[in-house]
This record gives structure tokens, C-alpha cells and sequence, in this order.
């Protein structure tokens, strides 16, 4: 029986072909882009998720507070509170600290510089499930000059040798002694350290009061609790313990400062502070991605139910010889839905290729390796083919039960339309599917109308044509002759108009926050934070930046190393009534006195998302963290190389390493970039999978509707006519779906442009231009269906009736 089930649904696929393939390219595309989608978010979701103790480790993060007010929040913090809260609570039961560096590393005639440096606790590999290949974890951080490798680094500086006992020139002066290996860090890791030092060698170089220091910053802290322990509660103890510790101390420098617990494995995609330890990802693009896919999966099995309703007219009459023949229902119940598994198990075969076919292509556009094989992922796999075919039973099931369900005296007579609870089982799925286009629609619009908008946008800096050369690590007492000699040497060629020299540069966070300034004639209780940018001469003209009172700093003053600019920004932190007022006043920040002789506009500095900070400049004739070069873009190879040749005539020791200022001020919205491309594409792949699954409805009504047409043509009507009465069904529903899918719409992307300070409003474009599109896809996918019923002779149609 089960092998005559099987030839007769083998038959009725080939026999309708069009259908078929329809049906079963349909729901393989909708699979493909199911598991691909749900492979990434599956990534995201899983983050930290190796870590065997993740469920009790917690980052202390840090609020700062000006007179009551949260004015910063920042992931980092100060080196003394993780300790403090584990020898003064019981409930934590293990603690690690690290401090984040960079710097230039070399070994012979090998150099590189290295961004990922930590120099941590001797519990960093307690807490953490970072695995030792090599070395003891116990004791491998135990003494200064100490540190442990991953595996790359040490393969990319010694090859296949032992690098157990060997060491690391660090900056071209102190020697670290390697004592450990440890596995490469998965890619879904918020930490990424290349290379862990001893906490030890701080403590040689700072001295051990830096173990208690409370008004440090810069230092990430992470604290492993009991099990037993809730750690809502246990935070609720935290402000009162701080404040019993250090809390006026911590009140005259900046305001008064709260700790807060969050749980490790909510840190990428709940977490976006000052110095997180990577760019985070987004909660709310994450689960967006999730719906598309759910979406693209009901979309193709709503297809696949759609196709099979428009063939019920053509197999009523089979199913009507059947019954009359003998057969039951329940027979007819089995045969329909060995059809319905026999089409998603071809769809699936097919989906399972594409997914392999398209998965480097999909890794590259979100920019995560993925591994979709069977082996690596028994589990995930075995979860997706059982949903599928779970999914294949119930699409296929209304079809049965519908078919098996027609009566012979009424299919010999004439087959009214299907009924649920008094409306068409086809309205409501058109309706599904326009409210989804529409959703779709409006969602990918207003992602790329808000990435347009960032990238766009005047930044109130200029960094076009900017080629930025990393700053040496390794430098002498004469640095500052060599760099004068490199700028002199550089700035002859023709092809290089501008050089500045500045501590960090428009797109970089700044490395430097400073709490407890004040103007002189204030007390401690005004003081306030800022971040503070250090430059050269010759920065403020090079990136174009506006000086809106007073001046820049410049040779014509002299001394310029006891004065500072301000941004408006900063102006206002101060209670300044205006920028004039603030010219020649003197204020008061580590440990000593500058005066205000400048007021620079508001600009950019990290990008659209964030309102611009109060920013501090100072003068730093001899900065060296990046070199700014203004190029000429016809000639950038030849550039490129020329400054290339001088920097290895001055600074042999450095690695040469450049990338151009626009690129990297734009990776910052990497993020939301790869999101928009994904989202995109998905996108567009569910609404060419709903228009199949249009045609199939159009397909539907127009065969119910010939008669009628035949019979309005006979009494009179034209074929125009009869094109605007089938037209209009479908018109109707789009403006049905518009309140649902745009309302759906607007409330999800509201809340996602809620992510940036600097954002695009929600105009008449989020509504039109989907809706307009929407008619446009639904008249250009259903015309030809339309027109050919409405061009039929009646005769043709009626010479039965």
C-alpha cells in the first residue's frame, strides 16, 4: 500500500511540473535561508556560552554620576573592587582583574604589533574555560616579566618550535619570559586576548597600592559567585559597601559612582559602554533576523498550502471517482500526505545543498565563519530536520483533510470556495503574506535610509583622503627630532598635502578620561569628567575643525603646553554661560593648571550613535599614537609605498601599519551595516517566496472565478472590466494587511532607531514606498493570471454549464 501511495504521488508531482517546482523551490529556499539565519543567530545568541562557570561569572561595570545623574557608564573600572568585594562577601567565591594594552612585540627579526595584551590575575584562567595547551594555569602568571601566548601568536613568532621558556621583547625594552600556550579563543567570545602578562609585573612597576587603588579607571573586573547566590540581591549590597570604603573620596572626584553585576553571557548583545573589550552586537538586529526567519519558513509552507488549494478544483474530480470507487477518507488522508512529505523531502535534500553552496558567501556577508556541517553540529541539525518535517506533516495535513473532505454529488456539480469561521482560508493567507511584504518591506528601507543617513551625514570633520600610519611603540630619547625629520621628509612629496600627529584620531574612542576638573575658583564637589584628546600644531587644520571663540594653539604663543581647547560640548559640562566667558579661565585637572584659550565646535568624534562628549584638548607637540597624512587618492599606491620606504629609514624597530581614516571611521557601523545587507537580502528572499505563493492564490481565484467572468462578458461587461473586478480582491487585501504589516513595521523599527542618538524620523516614505511596492509586485505577479481569465471566450467557459 505505502508503495502504491508513493508511485501515485511520484505521478501527480510530474504531472504537474510547473506546480511542483514551484512548491518545492519555494520551500527550499525558505529552508536554506531558515538554517542559514538561524546558524548566525544561533552564534550570536551563544556567546560566552564555552565557559563552564558562565552562569555565576558577572563584569563589575561602572556608572559615574554627576549631582545625581548617571554621566557615564563604562565597562571598565577601577583595579581595587573586584578584590574588595571577595575578601569582604561570602557569597563570591572567586574574583579576576586585567588591564588592556597594546604595543609592539618582537623576537630577531620579528615584529608585530599586538592590540589583544592583558596583563591579569593569576584566577584569569580559573574564572574563564580559556584552555592551557601548554604550562600550568596555576602558576604560569605567578611571577612579573611572565605571560602565556594563544596558539597563533606563538606560531606566528616561532614557527613549530617549543615557545615554553623563550621570550618577547615588548616595545623594544622589557623581556617577558612565555610560561604557557593556550587554545585560540573561540570567535564567540567577548574577550579576545592574543597574549595574558603577569598581574605581578604591574605590581613591579606601580607598586602594590594599585591592588586598593578605588580612583584609578581602566581595569575590567569580573567576579564568580556561589550558585546558591542571586545576584540581584547580592548587587543591592554593592552602593552601601562602596560608600562605607571610599564614598567621599569617590564623591570629590567625580560625583559618586555605582557598581553594577551584569552577567557574563548578556555582555555582547545587552552591553554597549565606554570601553567595551569589543564592538557588541544588538539584541534587537538579532531578533529581527530571528522573525525573518521564521518568516521565510511559514512563508514557503503557506505557499506550499496556497498551490495545493489552487489544484483542489483540478483533483476534485479525482477525488470524487475515488470515493465513488470504493476508496475511504482515511486512505485519501495517507495518499495527500504522502505527497506533502515527498515534496518537503525534495525541498529539503535541496535546501541542505544550497546551505552548503551558499555558505561562504553568507559567512562573508556577516562576517562570521561558520561551520554548517553535519559533524560539527549532530545536535542542530537533527533539531532543524526534525521542525522541518513537523512542519511538512501540518502544511500538508489542511490539504489532505480539505480534499479527502469533497463530497462526489457536490464535486460532479461544482466546487464552492473553502470557509473557516466565515472567511476565506485564502484571505487570510493573501492577507499574511501582503502584512509580511509590507513589514519586510519597510524594514529594510528604513535600515539603508539610516545607514545612508550615518555615512553621510556632516560629521563637522574632514576625513576624506586621510591615511593614518600607527605611531612607533618603540622610541628613544630623540623621538622627537626623528619625527620632525620623518614629517619634513614625507611632506616634500607632492602627493602628501597635510601631516598631524595626535594621541588617538575621529572614529577612536579616546584612551585618556580624566576625573575631578574644575575651574580653579570652584571647590571638589563641581568637579567633573571629560575625555581628553591630545594633538600637535597642526591637527585642528588638518581635520577641518571649526574654532568658534578664541584660537587654536600655536608657535606664535609660545607656551602652549599650560593651555587647553574645549568642545561646546564641554563648554556646557562646566556651566559656562556662553564660549566667550570661558576664554583665559583657569582650570584645574592632574594635578596641575591650564587655561582655556579655545572653543572647537562640536564634531563626531566616534560616529552617529552617541551625542558628541565633552572632550579636553591638550597640546602634545611630539604625540605619537597616529600620523595623519592627507594624500592625494590618484596616487595612493605610489603613496603608500613612499611612506613606507621612510618609515623604515626612521623608525626600523616600528612594524609599518596604516589603513585609511574613512574606511576605519565606517567600521564602527559594521554592525549595523551587516545587518542591513542581511536583513536585505532575507528580505528579499521572503517576498520573491510569497509572490510564488501570490501566483498560486491569483491562480486560485481566477479558476474559481471563470464562470462568472464568462457569464459578466455575456451580459455586457469588457474584458477591462473584468480585469479591475479580479484586481480588486487583491487590492482590498493589501489595504487590509497596510494597518497590520506598517503598524507592525513602525513599531519595531522605532524601537531600533532608538540605538542611535543621531537617527532618520519615520516620514511619509515608510509608508508609501512599501505600499506603492507592494501593488506594484501584486499586479506584475498576478497580471498575467488576471488577463488570461479575462480574455477567455465565454463559450468556453459555459458550454458545460
Amino acid at each position: 500500500m505505502l508503495r502504491n501511495y508513493l508511485l501515485i504521488a511520484l505521478r501527480n508531482l510530474l504531472r504537474n511540473r510547473i506546480s511542483s517546482l514551484v512548491n518545492i523551490l519555494g520551500l527550499a529556499i525558505g529552508m536554506a535561508a531558515f538554517v542559514l539565519i538561524i546558524q548566525y543567530v544561533r552564534f550570536e545568541l551563544n556567546y560566552d556560552d564555552f565557559h563552564e562557570k558562565g552562569d555565576q561569572i558577572f563584569r563589575i561595570q561602572q556608572d559615574r554620576y554627576d549631582k545625581g545623574k548617571i554621566s557615564t557608564q563604562w565597562a571598565a573600572g577601577c583595579p581595587a573592587v573586584g578584590q574588595a568585594l571577595y575578601e569582604n562577601f561570602d557569597e563570591v567565591e572567586n574574583f579576576t582583574r586585567f588591564q588592556r594594552l597594546n604595543g609592539v612585540f618582537s623576537y630577531g627579526d620579528k615584529k608585530f604589533r599586538e592590540e589583544e595584551i592583558y596583563l591579569a590575575d593569576t584566577s584569569f584562567f580559573e574564572l574563564f574555560s580559556f584552555r592551557m595547551l601548554s604550562g600550568d594555569p596555576q602558576t604560569a602568571l605567578m611571577n612579573p616579566m611572565e605571560m602565556v601566548v594563544s596558539q597563533s601568536t606563538a606560531r606566528k613568532y616561532f614557527g613549530d618550535q617549543d615557545p615554553i621558556g623563550e621570550s618577547l621583547r615588548f616595545n623594544g625594552g622589557l623581556e617577558f619570559k612565555i610560561t604557557g600556550v593556550f587554545e585560540d579563543i573561540p570567535r564567540n567570545s567577548h574577550l579576545k586576548p592574543e597574549i595574558v602578562g603577569s598581574w605581578a609585573t604591574l605590581i613591579r612597576f606601580e607598586g602594590s597600592a594599585i591592588n586598593t587603588a578605588w580612583l584609578r579607571d581602566g581595569y575590567y573586573n569580573y567576579i564568580q559567585l556561589h550558585t546558591a547566590v542571586n545576584y540581584k540581591e547580592f548587587e543591592a549590597k554593592i552602593p552601601s559597601f562602596v560608600e562605607a570604603q571610599v564614598g567621599p573620596a569617590l564623591e570629590q572626584y567625580d560625583g559618586g559612582v555605582i557598581y553594577n553585576l551584569q552577567p557574563l553571557r548578556s555582555i555582547h548583545l545587552h552591553s554597549d559602554f565606554m570601553m567595551e573589550a569589543e564592538p557588541n552586537g544588538n539584541a534587537r538586529s538579532v531578533y529581527a533576523l530571528m522573525v525573518i526567519a521564521v518568516f521565510l519558513v511559514i512563508i514557503a509552507w503557506v505557499n506550499f498550502i496556497n498551490i495545493s488549494g489552487a489544484r483542489s478544483l483540478e483533483r476534485a474530480r479525482e477525488v470524487g471517482m475515488r470515493k465513488v470507487t470504493g476508496a475511504y477518507r482515511s486512505q485519501l488522508v495517507v495518499q495527500f500526505l504522502m505527497e506533502s512529505v515527498l515534496v518537503n523531502l525534495v525541498a529539503i535534500l535541496l535546501a541542505v545543498l544550497l546551505v552548503n553552496l551558499l555558505n561562504s558567501s553568507f559567512n562573508m556577508l556577516t562576517g562570521v565563519e561558520q561551520d554548517y556541517s553535519f559533524a560539527s553540529n549532530p545536535g542542530f541539525w537533527a533539531g532543524i530536520l526534525l521542525m522541518f518535517m513537523a512542519g511538512a506533516f501540518l502544511s500538508g495535513l489542511y490539504p489532505a483533510l480539505v480534499l479527502s473532505s469533497f463530497k462526489p454529488a457536490t464535486v460532479f456539480q461544482g466546487v464552492s470556495e473553502l470557509k473557516v469561521g466565515g472567511i476565506g482560508i485564502r484571505r487570510i493567507l493573501v492577507i499574511f503574506q501582503f502584512a509580511t511584504s509590507l513589514l519586510l518591506l519597510a524594514g529594510t528601507l528604513t535600515v539603508y535610509t539610516q545607514i545612508s543617513f550615518m555615512r553621510n551625514h556632516d560629521l563637522g570633520v574632514d576625513i576624506d583622503n586621510v591615511l593614518v600610519v600607527l605611531g612607533p611603540s618603540i622610541n628613544d630619547s630623540t623621538y622627537s627630532e626623528t619625527f620632525n625629520a620623518f614629517k619634513s621628509e614625507i611632506i616634500r612629496n607632492p602627493d602628501i598635502e597635510k601631516v598631524t600627529a595626535s594621541i588617538t584620531i575621529p572614529g577612536r574612542q579616546p584612551p585618556w578620561n580624566a576625573g575631578g576638573i574644575r575651574r580653579i575658583s570652584e571647590g571638589d564637589q563641581e568637579s567633573k569628567q571629560y575625555r581628553i584628546v591630545g594633538f600637535d600644531f597642526d591637527f585642528v587644520d588638518f581635520y577641518d575643525l571649526n574654532v568658534i571663540e578664541g584660537r587654536n594653539f600655536s608657535r606664535d604663543f609660545g607656551q602652549n603646553s599650560g593651555t587647553v581647547l574645549f568642545n561646546e560640548a564641554a563648554i556646557e559640562l562646566m556651566g559656562f554661560k556662553d564660549n566667550a566667558s570661558a576664554m583665559n579661565v583657569p582650570i584645574f585637572f592632574w594635578g596641575d593648571t591650564f587655561n582655556i584659550v579655545g572653543v572647537l565646535q562640536n564634531y563626531h568624534q566616534e560616529g552617529l550613535k552617541t551625542d558628541p562628549e565633552p572632550l579636553i584638548f591638550r597640546f602634545f607637540e611630539d604625540a605619537n599614537g597616529y600620523y595623519s597624512l592627507k594624500v592625494n587618492p590618484a596616487k595612493t599606491t605610489e603613496v603608500l609605498a613612499f611612506v613606507e620606504e621612510q618609515w623604515r629609514q626612521f623608525f626600523p624597530l616600528n612594524p609599518y601599519e596604516y589603513f585609511f581614516l574613512e574606511d576605519y571611521y565606517n567600521e564602527q557601523y559594521m554592525n549595523e551595516m551587516r545587518f542591513g545587507k542581511v536583513f536585505g537580502v532575507f528580505a528579499f528572499l521572503a517576498i520573491f517566496i510569497a509572490c510564488m505563493g501570490l501566483f498560486g492564490l491569483s491562480s486560485y481565484t481566477t479558476i474559481q472565478r471563470t464562470n462568472e467572468i464568462g457569464l459578466r462578458k455575456v451580459l455586457g461587461s469588457t474584458s477591462g472590466n473584468a480585469v479591475l473586478l479580479l484586481l480588486r480582491y487583491f487590492v482590498i487585501q493589501v489595504m487590509i494587511a497596510v494597518p497590520i504589516g506598517l503598524g507592525l513595521g513602525y513599531y519595531i523599527m522605532h524601537g531600533w532607531l532608538q540605538n542611535f542618538a543621531y537617527r532618520v524620523g519615520i516620514g511619509w516614505w515608510f509608508y508609501l514606498v512599501p505600499l506603492f511596492l507592494v501593488l506594484l509586485i501584486t499586479i506584475l505577479t498576478v497580471g498575467s493570471q488576471v488577463l488570461k481569465t479575462a480574455n477567455v471566450n465565454p463559450a468556453n467557459t459555459l458550454r458545460h454549464e
